[in-house]
């Protein structure tokens, strides 16, 4: 009897265990899988950040002779990203900026456009962070039944530091090119995906539009929102003509309507002030037309350095009534980039590069955002001349040592689209008494050594 008491007594602790064992089984099972899952969720989560100090030498002549510097100019730049991509097809992307000169700024010498839409987070006199990127894109490999990679995205895209322009500030591509385009934009695009079809390898379209001002009355009008005029629109193709791992060739063509400057910028036809006769308003002049062209070798032999050459044109479409850079008649202008990167002559990682630009007398670029402390080089009138030099320190950290000098033939190079700020005035020959040509550059030159961490 007891032998037998004994046996269920074991039998009974046996199967107790087993089905203990199986439920703390499942239960670690189910954990298992909960936290693989949730790894997953996490690794869709993308979160980043770019910090750079930098200290800008900058020195002016006028078309007077009169100087102007800036020793040391001290700047804090700081980017936030955020990434989720929800799988293969979906994914958005968001990025925050701050780009603020040390200590409080001189409030008398805000101009009244530092914060104007198109390249707010590029000027460097309001302590806010303002919202550079957000944007969504889906991505699908097949279209109509056809194996045609597609992409489509809205919302406010990545056009600041394009392409060529990138490669000097150590920035990934937006897909623009930088010859003709460095403006912050809210837009959307449809691009293709056709080297298949077409048999040219790398071949991509692409079809963009965007909106640079919403013509719209105040929230605290009667009529909130409603259109109160022309908005300013941009649309654009690019073509990827070629692409494989030593060659780049690209087009891209664009038509922004609408576009502005001042109402008078308060000289008269002597070049005299007078600041009574001053107004900013902004007063609609007509559009542009702007095409550029870029191809791009890597020298596999050479340590991979890159060579490249751009060709932009530029042709103004004046409004009835009014004029643009100076012409009630449809203007061109031409401009050219060449340029190279190489390997460090001093470390593994390093990148140094060389670049020359030349614009015309009538060349307009749609550049504002470009990183350069003295205006953009791209837009120009005149020559332009950079060397650069990249160098890692740490992981993640990196300094770059750079040298901009531009000659400026024409004025006008940083103005806005109309004759007010954008007429292009031979610089020899502006009087020297006059107000104007305290106003006008004639050569300017940045010398800039940053230090940069990113996450």
């Amino acid at each position: 009897m007891k032998n037998k008491l004994l046996y269920m007594g074991c039998a009974a602790l046996l199967t107790s265990t087993s089905i203990y064992a199986q439920t703390s089984n499942k239960e670690l099972l189910q954990r298992i899988k909960k936290l693989e899952n949730d790894q997953k969720e996490r690794s869709k989560l993308t979160i980043g950040g770019d910090y750079r100090f930098s200290i800008d030498n900058l020195n002016y002549k006028m078309a007077n002779n009169a100087t102007h510097d800036n020793p040391m100019l001290y700047t804090n730049r700081v980017w936030l990203t955020v990434g989720y991509k929800q799988d293969k097809h979906l994914s958005f992307n968001a990025k925050l900026a701050y780009n603020k000169a040390f200590g409080q700024v001189n409030l008398k010498n805000q101009a009244q456009f530092d914060n104007y839409d198109w390249f707010s987070s590029k000027t460097n006199t309001s302590n806010q962070l303002l919202l550079k990127e957000a944007f969504i894109d889906y991505k699908g490999s097949k279209l109509f039944g056809q194996s045609i990679p597609w992409d489509v995205g809205v919302g406010r895209r990545p056009t600041s530091y394009n392409k060529l322009i990138s490669l000097r500030d150590d920035e990934a591509a937006s897909s623009p090119l930088g010859h003709i385009v460095s403006a912050e934009f809210d837009g959307g695009h449809l691009g293709f995906n056709l080297a298949q079809q077409t048999g040219i390898s790398g071949f991509r379209i692409k079809l963009a539009a965007g909106r640079g001002l919403s013509n719209i009355e105040p929230s605290v009008f009667s009529t909130p929102n409603a259109k109160s005029g022309k908005n300013i629109n941009m649309f654009a193709l690019n073509l990827v003509t070629y692409a494989n791992k030593n060659l780049h060739t690209e087009l891209q063509v664009l038509r922004a309507t609408n576009l502005v400057d001042i109402t008078s910028a308060g000289y008269d036809q002597f070049g005299a002030f007078n600041p009574a006769n001053y107004d900013g308003t902004l007063n609609r002049v007509g559009n542009i037309n702007l095409a550029s062209y870029m191809a791009m070798y890597t020298l596999k032999d050479f340590n991979n350095a890159k060579v490249f050459a751009s060709l932009a044109l530029s042709q103004t479409d004046p409004k009835s009534g009014e004029t643009m850079l100076g012409s009630a008649h449809s203007k061109v202008g031409s401009s050219i980039w060449i340029g190279t990167q190489f390997k460090s002559l001093l470390s593994e990682g390093g990148k140094w590069g060389v670049e020359y630009n030349y614009g015309s007398k009538y060349f307009r670029s749609f550049t504002y955002t470009e990183d350069t402390a003295v205006g953009s080089k791209v837009a120009a009138r005149g020559n332009a001349f950079e060397a650069y030099f990249t160098e890692p320190i740490y992981k993640g950290l990196s300094a770059q040592l750079r040298l901009t000098y531009i000659d400026y033939n024409y004025s006008g190079s940083n103005g806005f689209f109309g004759s007010q700020t954008g007429t292009p005035m031979n610089i020899g020959n502006i009087p020297n008494s006059t107000d104007i040509a305290a106003n006008v550059v004639d050569t300017a030159q940045n010398v800039r050594l940053y230090l940069r961490y990113k996450f």
